[in-house]
């Protein structure tokens, strides 16, 4: 567990894979529902099944709440984030998180040509770098104390 690992290896090993969405047209109010229902801070904007943009607690706050739109009345397309960057799972770790870092975001769809595979989130990346560092200790102390198998 690199951070030169590949995006696809993260996706595979990452324990809740669901893709959430939300339709542009949905109310502002119907996307801060299903973020609370899956405890989530992002939701994917998708119209026939393409990525559109992107709905995040920072989106709402920013464009929502302090430009006085309502949540109920608002659609999702008046505050979303549009257009989206997006990786392919070829991406690796470092690449993701220099972007992530780089725009602001804690977000991240992943595309394989134009459908959606995936979303990471900073938190997904994180951990990722954590438990290799986590692996590489533990090599460490067997090979000090010589019970390292390799």
């Amino acid at each position: 567990m690199k951070i030169t690992d590949t995006i696809e290896s993260v996706l595979k090993n990452k324990e809740d894979t669901a893709v959430l969405s939300i339709a542009p047209e949905q109310t502002v109010y119907e996307a801060l529902e299903k973020m609370a229902k899956y405890d989530v801070g992002a939701l994917l904007v998708l119209s026939d099944h393409r990525l559109v943009g992107i709905l995040s607690e920072r989106d709402y706050a920013r464009q929502g709440v302090l430009l006085g739109h309502p949540s109920k009345e608002t659609p999702v397309h008046q505050i979303m984030t549009s257009p989206v960057l997006f990786v392919s799972p070829q991406h690796t770790v470092d690449e993701c998180m220099s972007l992530m870092t780089e725009h602001h975001f804690r977000h991240l769809p992943v595309l394989q040509e134009d459908t959606v595979v995936g979303v990471i989130s900073i938190g997904d990346l994180v951990k990722w770098v954590i438990s290799g560092q986590a692996h590489t200790i533990q090599a460490l102390e067997g090979y000090i104390t010589g019970t390292y198998p390799g």
